[in-house]
């Protein structure tokens, strides 16, 4: 029998071995295990009882969370563990391992917001049954049978995975993965709210089809990026661009404007934003909560990655451009959110102003830039958690008062509530002692040193835009303490169990601690905000 051979695979110079990657499985032990969390939240799905499935995911998720960031902060953080592993496809410095730990901590506060039941026999927020017709006989036998979708708890398992290799990813193409990964179950969780059902699935369905579209121009990018570089690997453009003969100029500056624009389209910047009030009213409000702080992360930190360790070198060519994004963001997130009447498209708003303000710090190109931006996510993402989370506790009718005229008097009936929404509203506004302006100043401040006449004009914009949004916040504290409800059926608060009461005491007093004492946590940011090339 004659073997053929093919004259490319016995060519002098080419490996034709298969050789492993190293593996530092202490670096990636965090995302191993939530990965692994999720797996077996999987298996629970398929075998546990009905009546157990909520309890048992509930915890998983948690124990999976809690454990990953204690390795993390334990292992990982480890000057040992820092660098590339998995053939440089993975990246553990300082910025990745700040973000991660966030992701940790605030996904875990997520969770807790979903675990919600107010006493009944599933999570409150989320249907009975995904696949039934809203409205049908079908869906009230699910309600009726107790069923309820435990499995939402896994699909955030899977999203925080790849939420925690974004901001980590050390090529194009894991950065796509990463993605897909964190993408993919928020589609689904998107469209599994209880009430409006109908409104849910068609910000389901808008948020797949639109993020499908980024992802296009995702890939195109990378692809460009690769035929200019002849590698995907970030490190390896950079070196490219810093070597660049002219050759292959015309694939760089197309290549980098797709990929900044699937990056951009993840945190909801102009003109890429328009998903994001329509996903924010219509998914549960803990998946907007969750989707507003840890998504905002993973995609910031890959946006760090990509344009201070790979394309820095040719910032003037696109930089222009990317500051008339940050300027756009600003001014229609806040002029914008003064027409909102329902108070999760007014939240939604906020956080495209707020993605505005976070690429005022981006652009500054300096450390002291990285170490704002991370500042400012850790921030903003947990006022946005305790937010929501008070978002759903607030009723009229048995559905959630989405409207702002509903909220009129509840500082009256419930105060405590009401206290703490107008506290995160102050936060949200930049209003002193409080996270909020310690964030706005570690954003702005590296802008006026280090960005030259363009980082000072987009922060007089930031400070304009925070002047406009703060009018915002401040006619819905009135409208809770000053303003008389209508006659008929009054907004209540329902009571919370422990799991969302303590999602929001944490994140109220982070808001509270970073603002009235931020040293540590700047402190912490600034020694890690070095990247590292591999």
């Amino acid at each position: 029998m004659t073997v053929l051979t093919s004259p490319a695979l016995s060519a002098p110079g080419l490996t034709t071995a298969f050789k492993a990657a190293d593996v530092d499985y202490g670096a990636i032990a965090p995302m191993l295990i939530v990965i692994g969390g999720a797996l077996i939240g999987v298996l629970v799905e398929a075998f546990a009882p009905r009546r157990l499935r909520h309890s048992i995911q509930v915890a998983l998720a948690l124990v999976s969370l809690v454990a990953a960031f204690v390795v993390l902060v334990t292992v990982s953080a480890d000057e040992a563990h820092r660098g590339g592993t998995l053939a440089q496809a993975v990246i553990i410095d300082g910025p990745a391992l700040f973000l991660q730990g966030a992701i940790l901590l605030m996904a875990a506060l997520g969770v807790l917001t979903m675990a919600e039941k107010f006493g009944g026999s599933g999570a409150d927020a989320f249907t009975p049954m995904g696949a039934a017709v809203p409205g049908s006989p079908h869906e009230a036998a699910a309600l009726r049978a107790g069923l309820a979708t435990s499995e939402v708890f896994p699909l955030t398992l899977f999203s925080v995975v790849g939420m925690m290799l974004f901001p980590a990813a050390g090529d194009l193409l894991t950065m796509f993965v990463a993605l897909e990964v964190l993408s993919l179950p928020l589609y689904l969780l998107c469209g599994l709210a209880r009430r409006r059902r109908l409104l849910s699935q068609e910000a389901s369905l808008k948020y797949f089809l639109l993020g499908a579209f980024s992802s296009a121009f995702f890939l195109f990018g990378a692809a460009l990026l690769y035929g200019y570089a002849g590698s995907l690997y970030i490190a390896d453009i950079a070196t490219a661009v810093k070597n660049a003969d002219g050759a292959l100029e015309g694939l760089l500056l197309p290549g980098v404007v797709l990929v900044l624009v699937g990056l951009l389209f993840k945190v909801g910047a102009v003109p890429f934003h328009s998903w994001t009030p329509d996903v924010y009213q219509g998914a549960p409000t803990p998946v907007t909560g969750f989707m507003a702080a840890c998504t905002k992360v993973a995609a910031f930190g890959a946006i760090l990655r990509v344009v201070y360790v790979g394309v820095e070198a040719n910032r003037w060519d696109w930089r222009g451009g990317v500051i008339a994004v940050a300027a756009l963001t600003m001014v229609v997130g806040a002029v914008l959110s003064v027409t909102q009447t329902d108070v999760k498209r007014l939240l939604a708003y906020s956080s495209i102003a707020h993605a505005g303000f976070i690429l005022v710090a981006v652009l500054s190109f300096d450390r002291t830039g990285v170490a704002g931006t991370m500042f400012y996510l850790v921030a903003y993402g947990f006022m946005t958690i305790a937010g929501f989370a008070v978002v759903s506790l607030v009723r009229q009718g048995g559905s959630e008062a989405s409207h702002l005229s509903q909220w009129a008097g509840l500082g009256r009936n419930h105060p405590v509530v009401a206290g703490v929404f107008a506290f995160l509203l102050l936060a949200f506004a930049g209003i002193p002692l409080t996270s909020g302006f310690a964030a706005k100043y570690a954003a702005f401040s590296p802008a006026i040193s280090f960005g030259g006449r363009s980082g000072v004009a987009l922060v007089v914009i930031g400070v304009l835009a925070s002047v406009v949004t703060a009018f915002v916040y401040v006619r819905l504290i009135v409208l809770m303490y000053f303003t008389e409800p209508p006659a008929g059926e009054a907004v209540v608060a329902e009571t919370a169990s422990p799991f969302t009461t303590i999602a929001i005491t944490v994140g109220t007093l982070v808001t509270l601690v970073l603002g009235v004492l931020p040293a540590q946590a700047l402190d912490l940011a600034e020694r890690s905000s070095q990247f590292l090339l591999r």
